[in-house]
């Protein structure tokens, strides 16, 4: 009864609370415990529209906390998922002040033209178009003001809202997801890590035909001011929505299928913002036929070489059918002490993800055309952990290096999707992974860190 009533205090509280991340979290307890019905599919469309006025962090929280299985309704889920951002724009005389403060009062003499108006939205700023003295264009990413005490009180509500969910279902324990998210979320501040970031991606895909990436202006950057090459090229979306033709779209899919998962097999880093909006479509150039653009590198995750050895052996026992080697593999991602149930259900997820790498032939990403046919899977296997937690009293402590890489393999997977393509992904996989050597990709790590001014993991 003490429990039900501090329970009861807790969602009274959440429900007082102005924060978006907190009112959703009260919604669900609501529902679920005190029998407050609401109209989910009615107003998950207002919520959008809501936090999609944000100014990043919280939006990215919320579309972070859509890809995780039954943590929201269904409606919630869906909705949360397409956010983008859509928040007004620093006006002339702001963006002025700004510059100032970053670059000193004489800061126009650097440019030969700067953009008045924002050409773009970031998630945590906005970009001009500029152009140096010398004639080279460039993109200015310039931050919103006092977005650290934004990201602060943005993680204050996430560590609220999965508390309370942690007390509403106790069957994954989150508190690593949260030191992830907090983690990656606070390196997104520090606009000269997120230029040492695309010093990275840089090195990693040196002379791809199919990625290009814009390089630093290194003398014109701060912590709240990244320059940066300017990358011509459209909106990956945009183009879609011409309907490219099958060889179009299967360009756009090799080039993705690099960008996403070369960086991992090679150097064990991975680019943790799928959002399609993060690449352009270029045109045919001395560089090869097409190919895309990356952009946004705030999200980046470096992991240990053991962590991607364990993908590599988990794929391996999964086409194998090995349960012993799946069992150590997802010891290497950091799950330790499952039950042969558990064991089970996190085998089935991964049947889910491997399954198109798996088959030497060419094939959609997905036998579904369902798109929340992933999500679906995921919620049975939640149901499951659900059921066996009840059982053992034991629940699944998430890896924190888990959320990313299994939010990057579904985002990639709702990329190809969205193109529409067949590929024999197999082929493509097994070109990345051929003579994988843990030790070999350590030594790249390293290599490739120190190059562009990172620490070595």
């Amino acid at each position: 009864m003490a429990e039900e009533k501090q329970l009861f205090g807790e969602v009274r509280r959440f429900v007082r609370t102005s924060g978006a991340v907190t009112g959703i979290a009260a919604r669900v307890a609501g529902e679920r415990f005190l029998g407050i019905k609401t109209d989910k599919a009615a107003h998950a469309a207002d919520l959008k529209a809501v936090l999609g006025g944000l100014k990043g962090p919280l939006m990215k929280v919320a579309q972070f906390l859509s890809t995780v299985p039954d943590a929201l309704p269904e409606e919630y889920a869906q909705e949360l998922a397409e956010l983008q951002s859509n928040a007004p724009p620093m006006g002339w005389a702001f963006v002025k002040r700004r510059m100032t403060a970053e670059l000193g009062p004489h800061w126009q003499s650097k440019f030969k033209e700067f953009g008045q108006d924002a050409a773009a939205a970031a998630s945590l700023g906005q970009v001009h178009r500029a152009m140096l003295p010398d004639g080279t264009p460039v993109a200015c990413k310039l931050q919103y003001p006092d977005m650290p005490n934004v990201v602060d009180a943005d993680l204050r509500q996430l560590r609220m809202a999965l508390g309370l969910y942690q007390r509403m279902d106790s069957t994954l324990e989150n508190s690593e997801v949260f030191q992830e998210l907090s983690d990656r979320l606070r390196e997104e501040l520090d606009y000269t890590r997120e230029a040492k970031h695309q010093k990275l991606y840089g090195i990693m895909l040196r002379g791809s035909t199919q990625v290009r990436v814009p390089q630093p202006v290194e003398d014109l950057t701060t912590q709240r001011l990244l320059t940066m090459s300017w990358l011509p090229g459209r909106p990956l979306l945009k183009r879609l929505e011409e309907d490219p033709s099958a060889e179009e779209r299967g360009v756009y899919a090799r080039a993705l299928f690099e960008a996403w998962y070369k960086p991992l097999y090679v150097c064990g880093v991975i680019h943790g913002d799928p959002h399609l909006g993060n690449y352009l479509v270029r045109q045919p150039d001395d560089m090869g036929p097409g190919g895309i653009s990356l952009l946004d590198f705030g999200t980046i995750r470096v992991f240990p070489p053991r962590f991607v050895g364990g993908v590599v052996r988990l794929f391996e026992a999964i086409r194998d059918g090995h349960d012993a080697r799946a069992y150590e593999a997802l010891e290497d991602w950091g799950f330790t002490g499952l039950s042969q149930e558990t064991l089970r259900l996190l085998k089935s997820w991964a049947e889910f993800l491997y399954d198109p790498l798996i088959e030497d032939r060419v094939r959609p990403i997905q036998k579904s055309d369902d798109p929340n046919y992933g999500r679906s899977v995921a919620q049975a296997v939640h149901a499951g952990l659900k059921a066996e937690a009840a059982r053992t009293g034991k629940p699944v402590k998430v890896p924190r290096e888990f959320p990313f890489m299994d939010r990057a393999a579904v985002g990639v997977g709702s990329a190809f999707m969205r193109l529409k393509t067949e590929q024999n992904w197999h082929r493509l996989f097994m070109e990345l992974i051929d003579g994988f050597d843990e030790q070999a990709l350590a030594d790249r790590q390293a290599a490739a860190l120190v190059e562009a001014g990172l620490e070595p993991a």
